[in-house]
């Protein structure tokens, strides 16, 4: 079994995780064959408490747990009723958008609606991989989008090899108050077509990884009140832990990476995400 990573030092001032999967993390979604992230993670047993309290030990003090699919998303919004330091996101990921059926998505909304649910999210495009179709992944993009101006909630996207078209949609359709790009993979020019527009940009591990210049100079583009910090957990873990699975409690390497692009101190970029997050999800 891979051994977790050691815990990196403590943050002296809080921040929170933007976006991770739990219930992929504890095994409430078992591992298909496909994808030994998850089966690494899920092979440590963790729980719901112990992942938040090895969070909050070096300074991660609340976070969003995201879905991907009808399920996750209930397990998610359930998740987040049982702990006051978790919030939730509901949607049909665009690799699954095949299954984002009016019944479906007539759910997702219903989710949406609830006071523990802050976000619409997971959506998007996906352009890299091929398991839906790009007509279903736009369909249901369309809907979702309709779903967050609903019910007031903040759009969380998944952009893939996707960027122009995710922003094209979003002026199409009209885009909610509150956009965030999930795991921002843009360079600086869609940094700045962000900045722009006013969506918010989460940065994940891949900033750390040595050959990302294009992804960091994003990063130093980006002004501070329109950037979140996510681990994607238990996918997408910060340099030197590539290989081993992610969790809230590598945020902080992240963090400081993203300190050091902007040439701020740690804690003034704590301080910024932690407004923004309440910007995007509103109070805790």
């Amino acid at each position: 079994m891979t051994k977790p990573p050691a815990p990196p030092e403590p943050l002296s001032a809080p921040v929170f995780d933007s976006h991770c999967h739990l219930d992929i993390m504890v095994g409430d979604r078992q591992a298909s064959s496909g994808d030994p992230v998850a089966q690494a993670a899920q092979a440590a047993s963790a729980t719901v408490r112990g992942i938040l309290d090895d969070a909050r030990a070096v300074g991660v003090t609340r976070l969003v747990t995201i879905g991907y699919d009808l399920p996750s998303s209930r397990w998610n919004a359930e998740v987040a009723t049982a702990h006051a330091d978790v919030h939730a996101g509901v949607a049909v990921h665009p690799n699954e958008s095949h299954a984002a059926t009016p019944e479906v998505l007539a759910e997702i909304e219903e989710l949406a609606g609830r006071p523990e649910v802050r976000a619409v999210g997971e959506t998007g495009l996906d352009y890299f991989r091929d398991w839906a179709s790009r007509d279903d992944q736009h369909a249901s993009f369309r809907a979702h989008i309709e779903i967050a101006k609903r019910t007031g909630k903040a759009l969380v996207i998944h952009d893939r090899e996707a960027h122009d078209d995710v922003l094209k949609v979003l002026a199409a359709e009209g885009a909610p108050p509150v956009v965030v790009f999930h795991s921002f993979s843009g360079d600086a020019d869609m940094a700045k077509k962000c900045t722009d527009a006013g969506y918010f940009m989460s940065f994940s591990g891949p900033v750390t990884y040595k050959k990302n210049d294009a992804l960091r100079e994003a990063a130093r583009v980006a002004p501070a009140e329109l950037m979140l910090v996510e681990t994607d957990a238990p996918y997408l873990p910060p340099v030197p832990h590539r290989g081993k699975p992610n969790a809230p409690y590598l945020v902080p390497i992240t963090l400081r990476c993203l300190a050091e692009v902007k040439n701020v101190h740690p804690d003034r970029l704590c301080e910024a995400i932690s407004d923004n997050g309440v910007t995007v999800f509103g109070e805790w």
